[in-house]
């Protein structure tokens, strides 16, 4: 049956202007997102079909367009439209990050990074740059690699943190494979940043590992290296570091 035919309590968009996005299935927000089914299939049908070929929302939001395309109905316009969607919901989070503390939202930080991060199927690391107030002055992805390592060279994030004299980094990369949980190499790559970023007077404020499902913050767990003084003056030697689980 059409969706213009279920009764109006019923109807996706008439159930949200009434009660909310939140209140909406999964499937019916694509129903919304769709606006029309194909043959055989309304709008909330088809919404159900690409939950379960894709398996998750998520899965679905990171698609390519080869993937997307291969599902009957879906194409190049509405395969713009999903990226449109979440590079705008990238942009709104970004815009609360410049205009509060990043310490004071950390809800909006972790949303942010999984926007940003959560999709990737090879393993990226990327800083978030701070002022002294803890605003966000940039966002850089710095390093890329595959899907269970990237190479970092922390000579290259002080000479991003100095570029843009920032006062306090945020360290990010995901774990492609889902499990959130720090390595080793992750915990000696923490330290090395942490230390050479303290010589520039640039403190590393957290270190977060973003998969699709989960979030590790190393501030959270207690697992950020003590910067006190070094024992050696400036900067450090360049070093090349793995991030292999």
């Amino acid at each position: 049956m059409p969706i213009r035919e279920w009764p109006e309590n019923l109807r996706p968009r008439e159930r949200l202007l009434k009660h909310g996005a939140a209140v909406l299935g999964d499937a019916e927000l694509l129903a919304l997102f769709l606006r029309v089914g194909t043959t055989g299939m309304n709008a909330v049908e088809l919404g159900r079909h690409l939950l379960v070929h894709f398996g998750s929302l998520t899965r679905l939001c990171r698609a390519t367009l080869e993937e997307l395309s291969a599902v009957p109905g879906i194409g190049v316009a509405k395969y713009t439209q999903l990226q449109a969607v979440m590079e705008m919901a990238r942009r709104a989070l970004a815009e609360e990050l410049t205009a509060t503390p990043v310490m004071t939202s950390p809800t909006a930080v972790g949303d942010y990074l999984r926007l940003t991060l959560g999709a990737q199927t090879r393993e990226v690391f990327r800083c978030l740059f701070l002022d002294t107030q803890n605003r966000l002055i940039a966002d850089v992805e710095l390093f890329q690699g595959t899907i269970d390592q990237a190479a970092v060279y922390p000579r290259e994030v002080i000479r991003t943190a100095l570029s843009h004299n920032a006062a306090g980094v945020i360290l990010a990369h995901n774990h492609p494979g889902g499990d959130p949980r720090p390595s080793a190499a992750d915990d000696a790559l923490t330290a090395t940043l942490a230390r050479g970023l303290a010589l520039i007077d640039s403190r590393v404020l957290d270190h977060l590992i973003i998969s699709a499902h989960a979030i590790y913050s190393f501030a959270e767990h207690g697992c950020l290296p003590d910067t006190g003084p070094t024992p050696r003056a400036g900067h450090p030697e360049p070093q090349k570091k793995s991030l292999v689980r």
